[in-house]
């Protein structure tokens, strides 16, 4: 390796750690001081910008009315209920599908 590039290479690598080290002390001397709000800022905006209250017990009743209407809208336009089947369709059902069960059963066997 040349002896000119080697000089090139270590003087930018000291420029570099010049470089770091300058930007740490930077912000050792920013962190001395103190940072944010002034002590004591805080709860003078409180005093002054607090707000009490927030929803009345009548508009939480008028809201949750309002999103029962609307959700008892939304579940009768969601799905059409089906009629309960009647106790003779359901034996027809059953004697079907123990038959399907007999017929598999002697496949397989």
């Amino acid at each position: 390796m040349d002896i000119r590039q080697i000089l090139t290479d270590l003087s930018r690598e000291r420029n570099r750690l010049d470089q770091a080290i300058a930007a740490l002390e930077g912000l050792s001397s920013k962190f001395a001081s103190r940072r944010g709000r002034p002590p004591g800022a805080k709860q003078a905006k409180l005093a002054v910008t607090r707000k009490t209250g927030g929803i009345t017990a009548a508009g939480r009743r008028r809201l949750s009315e309002m999103m029962k209407k609307r959700w008892a809208e939304r579940k009768k336009k969601a799905a059409p209920k089906r009629k309960p089947m009647s106790a003779a369709s359901r034996k027809r059902l059953s004697e079907m599908m123990k038959k399907r069960w007999l017929e598999r059963k002697a496949k397989t066997a």
